[in-house]
């Protein structure tokens, strides 16, 4: 590892949670990367550069298949993951990115509401830890790297 640690925020993109992470871990050492946050850029990213697809299914396959370019070097570069669900959408790409990184043995934070407590369950055991808030994420990056609570 570096002396600066490489951190992936994947998961739910309709949410400002991973600028109130970015900003609440100023000063630390830390890099933040993260998959295409801009909705539409990520479902039409595979027929924007390879070209138009004749079916849903194939436009939506091609995107996912580009989008994992980025998604599964991030998390192999990275010394910890963070996972987010979000209230709205089935988001399966999260559940998906969480079992890569149990998969490779990534440390690995979930970070969701209460209310998914019962849904998210097998994904949370195999989480390190699962916090309420970005700010309980930044208070576990701090911890981890510096050994301070505060």
């Amino acid at each position: 590892m570096s002396d600066r640690w490489q951190v992936y925020l994947g998961g739910e993109i309709h949410s400002d949670w991973r600028d109130r992470i970015r900003e609440a871990a100023a000063g630390l050492p830390v890099d933040f990367t993260a998959p295409v946050t801009d909705h539409d850029d990520s479902d039409r990213c595979g027929v924007a550069i390879l070209g138009d697809e004749d079916s849903a299914f194939w436009t939506d396959h091609q995107g996912a298949s580009v989008n994992a370019i980025r998604t599964r070097t991030f998390i192999k570069r990275a010394d910890l993951v963070v996972i987010r669900f979000g209230e709205k959408y089935r988001q399966w790409n999260a559940a998906f990115d969480a079992g890569q990184a149990a998969a490779l043995g990534k440390p690995l934070v979930i970070l969701h509401p209460e209310e998914h407590d019962h849904a998210l369950k097998e994904v949370d055991a195999a989480a390190n830890a699962v916090a309420r808030t970005p700010e309980q994420v930044v208070a576990l990056i701090r911890y981890a790297i510096e050994g301070s609570l505060g």
